[in-house]
């Protein structure tokens, strides 16, 4: 008996979600019937890769979604379903751009090196009207509403019924609270291994994404849904451990500025290839033409954006791209909600492998306020301005992209640079408003 059809028969799933992310962070799936899941779970789910955002076309053989048992989630809201993550293969080979077959390469690489890369994620969201134009709750207009007992208290069906789904599914979730803009929320569960998490960060995202529109609503994790807003972060905390996962291997004193801030020698230098590919790493942590009015954004409504635009780290500072919050760990702070959970925790373990290859040093750590003081820094770069020059940066880079596989690479190329002519063909408002008369 397979491992999916065992399942089933316990625990009264009725159909199983055979699910895939593609390239721009798409999941799809197929319905399956538990009476035919021991053939998927052995061959695969049928899917026409060109459909969806893939580097295929039409010509290219059936794309087939092998399901990971092991990582298989009962619905809590529907659960005569089960959603189970899949990798992607084609004649029998894994198919190099799938974004989890990404990642699973990237945790290899680094069990070679004997490390285990552990996160966590903080995945931002607003709840807003079912059209997506204003946030759905017209009471939600404080000036500083981040921590907001009243709006969040508004919320509570909608917040709740999240939190109880995360502790029957044993995440271990210990907070939720009303984020920096109107409208927006956060909500925290325990980090664990770099896959672990780029799973239960794919299913949170279709799980509140469901359970707002139960409720009437519509969730999103769009970088700058609302102009003026702080946009949807999606930080990420980042640790290293010995294959025992029980020793960090990142924390200790490894002198110097890292030391005084508990990172380790190696820890220090796999930050440093952080800070090395950054600007290539935000093609992939802040993948869209929106990503940019986040990371580049004026003065919020809140006085913050809470988003970095330069390459710095720090201590237990938020103005920072980076900060170390305590020893043996440190918060990247560049992604936002539009980041494909998989690619986000493979580049990641890329650019913190490459750094450790080179022993590369993260550079000079600052520790004012980069929102007061910021100018004060002139030899720290600078963030890529708009999706086309990170992709560049990306392109340009040619460690990383050999790191996360050339084949992934020049499709995630070929096809945000596809994305970026759409964009730029577009006619907007703005362009007659600004032109008509000239």
């Amino acid at each position: 008996m397979s491992k999916l059809t065992a399942f089933a028969k316990k625990t009264g799933v009725k159909y199983f979600m055979v699910s895939y992310t593609d390239l721009f962070g798409g999941q799809r799936a197929k319905l399956v019937p538990a009476a035919a899941i021991a053939d998927m779970e052995e061959d695969g789910a049928g899917f026409a890769g060109f459909a969806t955002w893939l580097d295929l076309t039409p010509a290219h053989p059936d794309m087939l979604a092998v399901p990971d048992a092991d990582a298989v989630i009962q619905l809590p809201w529907k659960p005569e379903v089960a959603w189970v993550p899949a990798d992607c293969v084609m004649e029998g080979a894994p198919v190099d751009q799938a974004p989890r077959n990404v990642l699973k390469r990237m945790v290899a690489a680094a069990a070679d090196s004997g490390l285990r890369v552990k996160t966590g994620v903080e995945a931002e969201f607003f709840l807003l009207s079912p059209e997506g134009v204003t946030i759905s709750d017209p009471f939600d207009t404080a000036e500083k509403p981040c921590y907001d007992q009243q709006a969040v208290m508004r919320r509570y069906d909608v917040i709740a019924e999240i939190c109880d789904y995360m502790l029957e599914l044993g995440w271990g979730p210990y907070q939720n609270d009303h984020e920096d803009a109107n409208g927006q929320f956060e909500m925290n569960w325990d980090f664990d291994d770099a896959l672990v998490t780029a799973d239960r960060h794919s299913f949170f995202k279709f799980m509140v994404k469901s359970v707002a529109e139960k409720h009437g609503l519509r969730a999103t994790f769009m970088p700058k849904p609302i102009e003026g807003l702080t946009g949807n972060g999606c930080h990420a905390h980042i640790s290293v451990w010995d294959m025992d996962g029980k020793t960090n291997a990142f924390a200790g004193d490894g002198g110097g500025q890292i030391g005084e801030v508990g990172l380790s020698e190696q820890g220090g230098q796999f930050l440093g290839g952080i800070m090395k590919h950054a600007e290539a790493l935000a093609a992939i942590t802040n993948p869209t033409v929106n990503s940019y009015k986040r990371i580049n954004a004026p003065r919020t409504m809140s006085g913050a954006t809470w988003a970095p635009n330069t390459v710095t780290w720090t201590g237990n500072n938020r103005t920072h791209m980076v900060r170390v919050p305590g020893p043996g760990r440190f918060e990247l702070r560049l992604p936002d909600g539009a980041t494909n959970p998989y690619l986000l925790q493979a580049v990641i373990i890329a650019a913190g492998l490459s750094g450790i290859k080179s022993k590369a040093d993260p550079g000079k750590r600052y520790d004012i306020d980069m929102y007061a003081e910021g100018h004060t820094v002139t030899d720290a770069p600078r963030l890529p301005l708009n999706m086309l020059d990170a992709v560049r940066a990306f392109d340009n880079d040619a460690e990383l992209k050999s790191m996360l596989g050339d084949g992934f690479a020049a499709s995630y190329v070929k096809m945000k640079h596809q994305e970026w002519n759409s964009f730029v063909s577009h006619f907007s408002r703005w362009e007659k408003e600004n032109t008509l008369d000239i």
